[in-house]
């Protein structure tokens, strides 16, 4: 897949703080990329050097081949985004909110703007007055706005915020769709760790202004992936164990150690030799949320 954003050592100083230390990563053509960081690890203020609204201290970034800062109009062009809430004007309606918006971007037709009002599925309320939408078509909207201009990537910071159960599955469903079959790059911000882990494709987690982990989900839940054994006497178990593999916690009169699929056999019957009764074998596939709080130490989101 054809790389459409590229950051490389990007930093941000503020006096003599550096508050963004060398962050490096891509986006790549059709994928949803989920952005994470707790509080205060500097991730909106790389949206904001993303978008062109602050400038890096250094490093490059490059939107579909331009540099942000040496060709900024022509990489702007290729970015869309909603920055916390779409800003739009409740008393007129959707459709003149989008004509508006549309005088503040080339060549943008009729045809155009019907099309994305369409993509977003608000044709039957687009001619209603903003203030009486709901939440989700708002949003909705304002990514509608953001995809006038025919962007290549599309940035989204927290597009599930506030709405119900049922909105934030829609919106799940929508930005997979603009992945899938529209092509998009999608950067999505979100403290929602579970949506984050049903929708993206890759998660780079930020902490402290660098980027600490970056991989797909599978591959990221994979490598911390545990198992959990009930045995008795749970001494003796614990060191024929710990010859075999490396016995991470105690919970609960259980063991934990890593999960290795090919091995659990092979150690349950070691065990039951040497006189070990093994009452429960659990599988533990963790959570995004696991390993979030283990790659940053407990550190709450933003």
């Amino acid at each position: 897949m054809r790389e459409t954003l590229i950051v490389q050592e990007v930093r941000k100083a503020i006096g003599k703080k550096e508050i963004i230390k060398g962050l490096s990563f891509t986006l790549k053509e059709g994928e949803v990329f989920g952005f994470l960081g707790p509080n205060g690890a500097g991730k909106t203020t790389t949206i904001r050097m993303l978008v062109g609204l602050i400038k890096p201290t250094s490093g490059c970034i490059t939107i579909c081949g331009f540099d942000l800062q040496r060709q900024f109009s022509e990489a702007i062009r290729h970015i869309g985004c909603i920055v916390e809430n779409p800003e739009l004007y409740p008393y007129l309606s959707g459709w003149e909110n989008l004509e508006h918006f549309a005088r503040m971007v080339p060549n943008i037709s009729k045809e155009r703007i019907q099309e994305v009002v369409e993509l977003v599925g608000l044709q039957n309320r687009i001619h209603d007055r903003v203030r009486t939408y709901s939440l989700g078509m708002r949003q909705r909207l304002g990514i509608a706005q953001a995809l006038l201009g025919k962007p290549k990537v599309l940035i989204l910071d927290e597009p599930t915020n506030g709405l119900d159960p049922v909105g934030i599955r829609e919106m799940r469903e929508f930005i997979r769709f603009l992945a899938e079959k529209e092509g998009l790059s999608v950067l999505v911000s979100s403290h929602l760790l579970s949506e984050i882990q049903l929708m993206c494709d890759r998660v780079a987690i930020m902490a402290k202004g660098q980027i600490i982990r970056i991989d797909t989900v599978d591959n990221l839940l994979k490598e911390q992936a545990r198992t959990a054994w009930k045995v008795e006497p749970l001494e003796k178990a614990k060191s024929l164990l710990e010859k075999e593999t490396t016995i991470l916690a105690e919970r609960d009169g259980m063991l934990i150690t890593y999960y290795e699929a090919k091995k659990l056999a092979e150690w349950n019957d070691m065990l039951v030799r040497e006189g070990i009764r093994v009452s429960e074998i659990h599988p533990k596939l963790p959570t995004l949320e696991d390993l979030f709080i283990e790659l940053t130490g407990g550190e709450t989101i933003d």
